[in-house]
């Protein structure tokens, strides 16, 4: 028992130290620019002044739309290609597939900088630049931990129920849209959150796909932001925390889905 309060004392004392920015940017932004630099933490007025300025003097909105699009775009193209993909590696147990498989595990590995010249060269000859389809299209390069993650999920349904459903004349679609896809949406909601996240916090590839702010999404905002805004800190703490409170929202209401997903995958 003992040992069991001091694994969650130190849990505890983590989570603190985690959340302790979060949480004084939050207080911060609260504050009016006289008080941001007091050695009280806590806003003694708490004022909404640099939320209104960061509203009225850039973009948010514009930017957190853009940004809402790119990653749920990103998300539905990964998980499409991912759940074909891991279908058929688990359904047609080959040579060939196998090779595909140590394919994507070793993809895992290359970062994602190594592919930013070719992915640029290639938007670019396409007139793609400025565009959702370059801020969304290049990113399927990054779907091989969906990839590993989905065949995990579909390797552990029971073969039985594929059988009996080809057994009662179901077709290769039939049997995925019937079967597997029903049983495999934790997997999805999981693996999706993982790439949603991913996709929202990506800075470079969005810099150089879509330099134009009006095209571009929050992180390059910000960005700019911290830029014209440095000697008046409080808006863009506001700004920064309105930026995280999506994903921030979606990531609490799946997070339990997300540590599934780690642990059925053997990938910590």
């Amino acid at each position: 028992m003992t040992r069991r309060i001091w694994w969650h004392i130190g849990l505890a004392s983590t989570c603190i130290l985690l959340l302790a920015p979060v949480g004084l940017a939050l207080l911060a932004s609260l504050k009016s620019p006289n008080a941001l630099y007091d050695n009280d933490p806590l806003p003694l007025r708490p004022t909404l002044a640099n939320y209104h300025a960061a509203l009225g003097a850039f973009p948010i909105g514009r930017l957190l739309a853009n940004t809402i699009i790119t990653s749920v775009g990103v998300v539905a193209l990964q998980l499409c290609v991912a759940l074909l993909a891991g279908f058929a590696l688990v359904r047609f147990d080959t040579r060939l597939g196998r090779l595909i498989l140590y394919g994507g595990t070793v993809a895992v590995m290359i970062p994602a900088q190594a592919l930013l010249v070719p992915q640029f060269l290639m938007v670019s000859h396409v007139g793609w630049l400025n565009t959702f389809a370059a801020l969304i299209v290049p990113q399927l390069s990054g779907c091989a931990v969906a990839l590993l993650l989905l065949r995990t999920y579909i390797a552990g349904i029971p073969e039985s129920l594929s059988e009996a459903a080809r057994l009662d004349g179901a077709g290769t679609w039939q049997t995925l849209w019937h079967v597997i896809l029903p049983l495999l949406r934790p997997g999805l909601v999981a693996v999706g959150i993982l790439v949603f996240v991913n996709t929202w916090n990506e800075y470079l590839w969005p810099l150089l796909a879509a330099p134009d702010i009006p095209h571009s999404t929050i992180q390059v905002g910000l960005a700019l932001f911290s830029n014209t805004e440095g000697a008046n800190p409080g808006p863009l703490l506001a700004a920064a925390i309105v930026a995280t409170l999506p994903v921030l929202v979606a990531y609490l209401f799946t997070a339990r889905r997300v540590t599934d997903a780690f642990m059925h995958s053997g990938i910590r």
